[in-house]
């Protein structure tokens, strides 16, 4: 698969918008709908060599000053022939409790209609790449599945993705070796914090003996937690060349506010690095 173009991430903001059509509803799993979009706008749509592409939705009947709130969703799979678009949305609370596009994702019936921007993205499975190590929980796990889809045929791949319960377990698909692993974080327990603990228990020396190298790693989820993960793999010795991770949302933030933090977080990153690194 080739590498995503250098322009790819900014193509989400810099778009224009377009009009999407919801075709097909479908629930996935109990917080988990998957929506099929197609319309004129997007036959000959350019959506990039990128397995995280993702597109940018519109909610101008909740805008604040002119500006309508924004949020992004990965792009699960794109049929080119049908020119349709389909996209996951975890769907979390009712009524006031629910986030802008969960609610909408939750209620969306074909012929509803979204504008949306993009789509961008920036990560793929490289080739030559002796395996793939793929984290997230489930706002990561399209992005995931469809990483691990384009993994090439026979190359090692371990998915590790947490989730509520067992009941947000997804089918899993690979052309590599895939070893999916389901963490179930469980009533009370705040989100990311198993996966930091299923991280932390990997063998990294001994899979990187077993697959012949370092992995390529995706890693995505919850800010804290990916910033946690992030650390272990870079004090286990992995590149951060060889690292894509970044934190979809935070615990506790509204995605507004997560955007307004979200610089100091990648600083944040960046100090870690460098106390990793030691003294110059």
């Amino acid at each position: 698969m080739a590498a995503p173009e250098a322009g790819e991430r900014r193509r989400a903001k810099d778009a224009p918008p377009r009009e999407a059509t919801v075709l097909r509803a479908e629930r996935l799993t109990p917080a988990m709908v998957r929506l099929v979009l197609g319309g004129p706008d997007l036959v000959g749509l350019d959506v990039g060599a990128s397995s995280d592409r993702y597109v940018k939705l519109l909610f101008p009947e909740r805008a604040v000053d002119g500006r309508p709130p924004v949020r992004a969703y990965t792009v699960r799979s794109w049929d080119a022939a049908a020119s349709q678009m389909t996209i996951d949305v975890v769907v979390h609370g009712t009524g006031d409790d629910a986030g802008i596009a969960a609610a909408w994702a939750a209620s969306a019936r074909p012929g509803d209609t979204v504008r949306f921007r993009g789509p961008g993205g920036g990560y793929a499975p490289r080739p030559e790449a002796p395996w793939h190590l793929l984290l997230g929980d489930e706002s990561a796990l399209p992005a995931i599945a469809a990483a691990a889809e384009a993994v090439p045929r026979g190359v090692p791949v371990l998915a590790v993705v947490e989730v509520a319960s067992p009941a947000e377990e997804q089918p899993l698909a690979s052309p590599g070796r895939l070893d999916v692993r389901w963490v179930h974080r469980g009533p009370g327990t705040p989100a990311g914090q198993s996966l930091v603990a299923a991280a932390g228990a990997l063998d990294l020396v001994a899979l990187q003996a077993e697959h012949g190298g370092a992995p390529q790693v995706f890693l995505h989820g919850e800010a804290g937690a990916v910033r946690s993960v992030r650390r272990t793999l870079r004090a286990a010795g992995l590149a951060a060349g060889d690292l894509s991770a970044s934190g979809y949302w935070r615990l506790g933030r509204s995605d507004e506010a997560w955007r307004t933090e979200k610089r100091g977080w990648n600083e944040a990153v960046a100090a870690d690095d460098a106390e990793l690194a030691g003294p110059a």
